[in-house]
Order: structure tokens, then C-alpha cells, then sequence
């Protein structure tokens, strides 16, 4: 199991994990479960400027495709180059090789879930 300590969790299933004012953002290993096998992802261009909550981008998989938001606000630093190459890296690995971009010049994730907080919500979403 992933050391999900200092990550924070949106309702729409994405992951931030914040240094200082950069952050990594991601999917979690639920969203990853419930799509099935990525097979491509669509992401945003370095430089774009992201709102909290606005699209970042798709993820498409065997199943579905589906619209990515970030998790906070701030400007695309850098994006995960191997996921093109490499999308099966979401699902192997969605806390580690998996990550989706960096953000730079981010301000605020308290209104984000804690990890017991998001298990508990996924919890109620799966009914279980």
C-alpha cells in the first residue's frame, strides 16, 4: 500500500500531492479500478493555467472515457510525457510512475478529503 500521507483527494477521484506551492496530481487507485485498463489520456499543455475543480484533461480506458479535473488551482509545470508511450502506468502504479501533471503557484487544498476522509467517501459510493 502507497504512503498516502500529505495527499490530499478530490470527490471526482484525483490525488494532489503539494510541496510547498507545487503539487503532483493524479487519479486514484478507485477511479483506476472503476475504469478498467487506460488506454490513452488527453492532458493539458505546460503552461496552461488550471482552476480548482475546472477540466484538466480525458482519460479514456476499455470501458469509458472521462473528463479529468484538477484538484486545485494553478499552472501547469510539467506533464507526465511516458503516459503516451506508457498509459497502463495509471492503473500499475497510480500513486508512483501513474501521476498525471505538476502544478506550480498552488495556493490551497484544505477544502480537499484527507485519505481516511476519502476512503470513507468511496466507501459510501461503493455501497459498502
Amino acid at each position: 500500500m502507497p504512503d498516502l500521507s500529505g495527499m490530499r483527494f478530490s470527490q471526482s477521484h484525483e490525488w494532489v500531492k503539494t510541496d510547498g506551492d507545487s503539487a503532483t496530481v493524479g487519479i486514484t487507485e478507485y477511479a483506476q479500478s472503476q475504469l478498467g485498463d487506460v488506454i490513452y489520456l488527453e492532458l493539458p499543455n505546460v503552461g496552461q493555467t488550471l482552476e480548482q475543480g475546472g477540466k484538466l484533461g480525458v482519460i479514456e480506458s476499455v470501458k469509458a472515457a472521462s473528463d479529468l479535473y484538477s484538484p486545485v488551482a494553478g499552472q501547469v509545470s510539467e506533464v507526465n510525457q511516458e503516459l503516451k508511450e506508457h498509459p497502463e502506468y495509471v492503473n500499475q502504479d497510480p500513486y508512483g510512475k501513474g501521476w498525471i501533471i505538476k502544478l506550480a503557484g498552488v495556493k490551497d487544498n484544505s477544502a480537499l478529503f484527507d485519505a481516511k476522509a476519502y476512503d470513507a467517501f468511496v466507501q459510501g459510493q461503493s455501497g459498502s
